[in-house]
């Protein structure tokens, strides 16, 4: 009897450090993902680069190359810390650089 108590709780223990471990992990964004976020939240939207608020174009590659952005955009860039780049240079060091050109998502 006594064993059959003890896997039931030990199997629920470990299923709640797992879930909890999850849950923590996801809860920390990885820098790059920040700096999407905060593109997303500014209203910058994947795939309408031609309006002048694309993701990529409009909004990221100039944060992560420190230029202006395309005459086009209409919108301003978010407030995104040097740190917070130098971050996601550091896990992703293409991040940000791959769409050279218009039209290029």
């Amino acid at each position: 009897m006594r064993h059959r108590l003890i896997l039931p709780a030990t199997l629920g223990t470990f299923t709640v450090g797992l879930v909890l471990a999850l849950a923590a992990q996801s809860a920390e964004q990885r820098p790059c993902d920040q700096i999407i976020h905060a593109c997303k939240q500014a209203g910058f939207v994947e795939g309408d680069y031609k309006k002048g608020y694309g993701l990529w174009i409009d909004c990221i590659d100039p944060i992560m190359r420190g230029t202006k952005q395309p005459a086009i955009a209409d919108k301003p860039l978010p407030q995104v810390s040097p740190e917070l780049i130098e971050a996601c240079r550091k896990n992703d060091p293409k991040f940000g650089l791959r769409h050279k050109g218009e039209g290029v998502l």
